[in-house]
Parts: structure tokens; sequence; C-alpha cells
């Protein structure tokens, strides 16, 4: 099992358990989030998410915060008109200025006593910068209950992927420029 961090690389920023930045963001959908189906489009879904997981990245690293990617956006049921969806957030995972952000939706109609329904998750990287836009650190965060500890190291776990498949990438564009297949700075 791999060892949770709970101070900084230096030692100089205190850890802060995974409960103080989690939230929760609701919404009931109406007629103007609909896509030419009728259901919700999956990007007022995608903005939800980026909205929620971009608060509690601010909260955990006590300052501004920017999206650098988002993994694994998975879309599980339609949201229909009428619908209160909640977006549950929470850092699962802390770098030096990184932070992964896990993110869940559920939908549950707006007028009914029925439970509500996971509908999505994802997983958003967020870089917390300074005033000049430099990555500035962040705290480690301290998980508190064993799913807070699966979580982070299920973050760990796609970090790793992540760094290998930009070097993959990076590796092979550089091999195609080698051999003369591609030109050198062309995506």
């Amino acid at each position: 099992m791999t060892d949770l961090v709970t101070t900084g690389p230096e030692g100089d920023l205190p850890g802060k358990p995974t409960s103080v930045s989690r939230t929760t963001l609701s919404h009931i959908m109406d007629a103007s989030h609909t896509n030419l189906l009728g259901t919700v489009h999956g990007g007022v879904i995608m903005k939800l998410v980026d909205d929620a997981a971009g608060a509690v990245a601010g909260r955990h690293s006590g300052g501004p915060a920017v999206t650098a990617s988002m993994d694994e956006m998975a879309f599980l049921e339609p949201v229909r008109v009428g619908d209160l969806v909640h977006v549950k957030a929470q850092v699962n995972w802390t770098g030096r200025s990184s932070m992964e952000v896990g993110v869940r939706v559920l939908a549950e109609r707006w007028n009914e006593s029925t439970p509500a329904t996971q509908v999505g998750s994802a997983y958003l990287v967020f870089a917390a910068v300074d005033e000049d836009g430099k990555p500035r650190p962040v705290p480690p965060v301290v998980p508190e209950t064993e799913r807070d500890k699966r979580r982070y190291q299920e973050a760990q776990i796609r970090r790793t992927h992540r760094l290998a498949r930009r070097r993959a990438i990076k590796e092979l564009r550089a091999q195609r420029v080698a051999d003369g297949i591609d030109e050198q700075g062309r995506g």
C-alpha cells in the first residue's frame, strides 16, 4: 500500500482532511439545458462538474486553481428536464501544485421523493496558481475514511497512467519526426 502524505514536499504545508473542501452543487434542469433529443445536454453537465470541482480545488488550495485536465467523464444515465442534479466533489489526491478532484453526478425528480441515482462521474486535475498564473504549492489531502483512502490510491494509479500516456505520445511524435514522417512542432 502507498503511504499517505500528511505534510507538503518540504513539510511546510500541513495536510487538510478530505471533508474540509468536499462540496455539493445542486441545480434544477430546465428546457434551456436540453439537447436535440430533449434530454439535458452533456456540456451542461460538464460545466456543472467543472464548477463544483473548481470550488473544491479552490477551497483545498486556499486560492485560485485552474482546470488542467478532465479524465474519464462518464455519462451513465440521461438527465431530464425537471431533474434536480446534485454534483458532489472532493479532492482525492494532491501533488506539489496539482490536485485530482473526483466528481459524482446524481439526479432525482424535483417533485418526487425517490432516491437520487448516479448519472455521471468524472476526474479532473486542477493546478493551484498564484496571482501571476504560476503554479503554487497545495496542502496535501489527508484521507479520513477507508473510501477516501481507496480514492487516494486510485488517483495515484490514474496519475501514473496520465504521465505514462503523455510520455509515450511525446516519444512517438519525436520518433516520427526523426523518421521524417512528421514535421517538427506540428500536432
